[in-house]
């Protein structure tokens, strides 16, 4: 009877994991922009041309926001429509638009007590940003209309490559590992970097970079497995649901992935 369970916990666990992802091509379209933000689930596209972002709908039109002034956009998030964030890294600031593109916020951390010297942000739930600060080399959760810090992680010992987050989770990228915290601050998890260098995100799972090939990790899994596609010049690419966006600077691939 022992010996029973043990085929069935084999078999169970083979037939739940997968050794890799098939990804099958839905489309190809022309596009030249200098980088594309993100696709929401109405196919709204968010791009940034000249230093300028662009909320383009389906039916193509567009608005835009840009500011001169602050140098280049260093990242933009736009997971939470009502409160996109621009970070400015030259001028260690972030701008929160609404999602008509209109200012709402400015948070210019060279003002703060105390100083900040931010190197990644991405979007927090209510009013709160995930920041990477530099001096202290720890992630911290930063709440932008009290001037609060809410969470400090323990700071981390090698180079910080990306960072992503949702209203529940933010996962830190770094040369040696890819951490995972809930909004409370506690870590969930702590993975081996064995060469990844970006990663996108969506419902929890996570699509990674290593050289020219993409990785699939399930949300509910430590595995790390490859996607299946052909040879491609990735030059950026974006995870919504199941639907993995791959952009060579000409254009842009869409492709449907077939996860358990």
């Amino acid at each position: 009877m022992r010996y029973l369970v043990y085929i069935f916990v084999f078999i169970s666990t083979t037939i739940n994991s997968q050794e890799s992802i098939d990804a099958t091509l839905l489309s190809s379209i022309n596009l030249k922009v200098d980088q594309i933000i993100d696709i929401d689930n109405f196919n709204t596209l968010y791009y940034i041309q000249d230093n300028t972002i662009y909320k383009q709908k389906t039916d193509g039109s567009s608005i835009n926001y840009s500011n001169y002034q602050l140098g280049e956009i260093t990242t933009a998030n736009t997971f939470n429509p009502l409160k996109i964030n621009l970070f400015y890294q030259d001028f260690n600031l972030v701008i929160v638009l609404d999602n008509r593109l209109a200012e709402i916020f400015k948070i210019d951390f060279n003002t703060i007590i105390p100083y900040k010297n931010v190197s990644h942000v991405s979007t927090g739930f209510d009013n709160t940003l995930w920041i990477f600060n530099l001096d202290f080399q720890k992630l911290e959760l930063y709440d932008y209309k009290t001037n609060k810090t809410r969470f400090s992680a323990v700071p981390v010992q090698s180079l910080v490559l990306d960072l992503e987050s949702d209203f529940n989770y933010c996962w830190l990228l770094t040369e040696k590992y890819l951490y995972q915290y809930n909004y409370f601050g506690s870590m969930i998890s702590k993975i081996e970097n064995t060469g990844f260098t970006q990663l996108s995100k969506n419902n929890g799972h996570l699509v990674l970079k290593k050289g020219d090939k993409l990785y699939f990790k399930h949300k509910n899994e430590e595995e790390i497995v490859p996607i299946n596609l052909p040879k491609l010049l990735i030059n950026q690419f974006l995870l919504t649901n199941e639907t993995l966006y791959i952009y060579d600077l000409e254009k842009l691939h869409k492709y449907q992935l077939k996860i358990n």
